[in-house]
């Protein structure tokens, strides 16, 4: 027997609801990506470039919907209005709820980030019997949860870091805490007056975090 996926809805004042879909997809697509900040350089070629953070991985899929021949009142958008109201704010959470996307070893956890709703066939009412539908989820995860999945040294500790050529203070500050704000204790705990000459190659001490 064929599993039929499903869209669970986890918070909310639907919370519980399982939404199973007529028809499986017949694919899907599965985005991930990171953003980076480029640092021109005055005498070199290309840009230096400096992680920033990582993108939302989304989840997007077509599925089809079709009522056509259950009855002579049948309209599809029983079905569609099912999954478009999760773009609705809740009441409670002020906010669209937090879903999640199931379909064999796939779960996948976030929003309902947009729906396009497309009707392809109608009965002889006027009532749209067939619809497809492209739907994108969004991840979400929270501040701990993200913490939790990278590897961090302490900041908490002495370091020992060899300053690169384009490094700056506020970028190494953004690296180790987070706080490009935090470069005057770098720049204290080296002596360093000027920010702004900085020598390639030198190892610079990063202070822990009182």
């Amino acid at each position: 027997m064929t599993t039929k996926a499903v869209i669970e809805v986890l918070t909310g004042g639907q919370k519980g609801t399982k939404i199973k879909v007529l028809f499986n997809p017949n694919n899907y697509s599965l985005d991930h990506g990171n953003q980076f900040a480029w640092h021109t350089i005055p005498g070199l070629s290309m840009p230096i470039a400096q992680f920033v953070s990582g993108q939302t991985p989304s989840l997007s899929m077509e599925l089809f919907l079709d009522c056509y021949g259950e009855s002579a009142d049948a309209d599809v958008r029983d079905y569609t209005k099912q999954i478009a109201g999760l773009l609705a704010v809740d009441k409670d959470l002020h906010a669209p709820p937090m879903v999640k996307f199931v379909w064999g070893s796939l779960k996948f956890q976030g929003i309902i980030e947009k729906l396009n709703q497309k009707f392809t066939m109608f009965s002889n009412k006027g009532n749209p019997v067939r619809a497809t539908l492209n739907v994108t989820f969004k991840a979400v995860y929270g501040v701990k949860e993200q913490f939790q999945d990278i590897p961090r040294q302490s900041a908490d500790r002495t370091k020992q870091k060899l300053l690169r050529q384009g490094d700056a203070l506020w970028m190494i500050a953004a690296e180790e805490y987070e706080d490009p704000g935090k470069w005057r204790e770098i720049a204290r705990a080296n002596g360093i007056d000027n920010p702004k000459k900085l020598e390639t190659g030198r190892t610079l001490t990063i202070p822990r975090l009182e």
